[in-house]
């Protein structure tokens, strides 16, 4: 794998109902008021009824003091199981939430699979990935305990 690619799996396990995880998690222009790191996302275009075909433009910035910028497409939706989507800009692939409803709990998977084009960001790569990866599962957290903190639920697992 070149150094500038990732590849993420992020589990979290939330006592809430799925409904309102889905609701929440699939409602991404609400993203910035409960997940830290989300300092933008800007509609671009809607997509169809089921949001095939949305565009977003989304900027992040996790502990690190640098900013990425991408748009993200929904590419797949199957309501209360799974939102697909690409991502291009600053980051360039393909992530998946998955929702799995475990009675008392919800599974939420994140997939992951991105590399970087920021030239000044891949030069640094091969001595900073661990780094980078870390800044990444913090990301993370904040967004599982901000979901959690959100539907005043009980975070089991990030």
């Amino acid at each position: 794998m070149p150094t500038n690619q990732y590849s993420f799996v992020t589990i979290w396990k939330i006592e809430a109902p799925l409904q309102d995880i889905w609701d929440t998690i699939s409602d991404s222009t609400n993203l910035p008021s409960w997940w830290k790191a989300v300092l933008n996302v800007k509609l671009i275009e809607p997509g169809n009824i089921d949001s095939i075909g949305r565009l977003e433009e989304q900027t992040w910035q996790g502990i690190l003091p640098y900013k990425l910028t991408f748009v993200i497409k929904i590419v797949a939706k199957e309501n209360l199981n799974s939102i697909e989507f690409t991502a291009s800009g600053d980051l360039e692939g393909k992530g998946k939430w998955s929702f799995k409803d475990e009675g008392n709990w919800v599974t939420i998977q994140h997939d992951w699979q991105v590399k970087t084009t920021k030239p000044w960001l891949n030069f640094f790569t091969p001595v900073l990935k661990p780094v980078l990866a870390w800044n990444h599962d913090e990301i993370m957290r904040w967004g599982a305990e901000g979901i959690a903190k959100k539907l005043g639920a009980n975070l089991i697992e990030y």
